[in-house]
């Protein structure tokens, strides 16, 4: 496995894809950056449309670029905005990230720059799951 890189150094790659978030409503640009299990990153960008509802969060955009790439198991997702709090996944991104990446880290950027790692488990304690019948 390929050595992964710092919580800053992810911070700092996530912060690069800034420019190209598509947010002209909201002027609110987030970016994130995907690490797997083999230390590979998968970038996303948070991508609005006029119709809200069809805009969709940096957080998804590098996961689903992640898994139509063929990568399965993640360890760490920087999250980065140019809010001056850190930024967190919403309840949607939560949930499909908790389903793809159980054992996931968050590294948030907090105001002064320097990284803070949160377990994502921790932002969704009782998501959705296998509701299949066991009887």
């Amino acid at each position: 496995m390929a050595d992964a890189r710092t919580p800053a150094s992810l911070l700092e790659a996530a912060r690069a894809l800034l420019s190209k978030s598509v947010a002209p409503y909201s002027r609110f640009r987030v970016a994130a950056l995907l690490e797997a299990a083999d230390a590979t990153t998968h970038p996303g960008v948070n991508v609005e449309s006029a119709s809200f509802g069809l805009s969709m969060c940096a957080e998804r955009n590098a996961l689903f670029g992640a898994l139509s790439r063929g990568a399965s198991r993640f360890r760490r997702l920087a999250l980065v905005s140019e809010s001056l709090r850190p930024v967190l996944p919403c309840g949607a991104c939560r949930q499909v990230l908790l389903e793809h990446a159980p054992d996931l880290t968050l590294v948030l950027e907090r105001a002064d720059g320097s990284p803070e790692e949160l377990r994502l488990a921790d932002l969704l304690p009782r998501p959705f799951s296998d509701f299949r019948s066991t009887a």
